[in-house]
């Protein structure tokens, strides 16, 4: 449900079934975590997405490759490059996906020679 109501633009639906999870006491796993990071994302809801990212820590989902994508990516389009980089660099590993976001994230805010030197 999260997933899909960030996939149809309502960005703060999805937030408002996230927080509605967790006050039923249903344990969010990495693909909710991913949904819920794509929909702070879409709104550049950053104070959201930090907190996001603080319970992400705490559930120990921090080291999956996906979460950490989509974290990088939420920062990166919240404009905040200084903790996707601080992101990027705590993953034990970066693919394709993560150096994409990074570039993109660079260039979106404006530090395309930041994304040239990560290219």
């Amino acid at each position: 449900m999260i997933l899909g109501h960030v996939k149809c633009g309502q960005g703060q639906k999805a937030l408002e079934l996230f927080q509605q999870m967790q006050q039923e006491g249903v344990q969010p796993d990495s693909v909710t975590f991913v949904g819920v990071l794509n929909a702070c994302a879409s709104l550049a809801a950053l104070k959201d997405g930090r907190c996001v990212h603080q319970q992400i820590v705490e559930c120990g989902w921090d080291s999956d490759a996906f979460v950490g994508n989509s974290l990088v990516d939420m920062y990166a389009k919240c404009g905040s490059m200084e903790d996707a980089w601080e992101v990027f660099n705590k993953m034990p590993f970066q693919d394709m996906v993560t150096w994409t976001a990074m570039i993109l994230g660079y260039v979106q805010c404006g530090q395309g020679q930041k994304a040239l030197e990560l290219f």
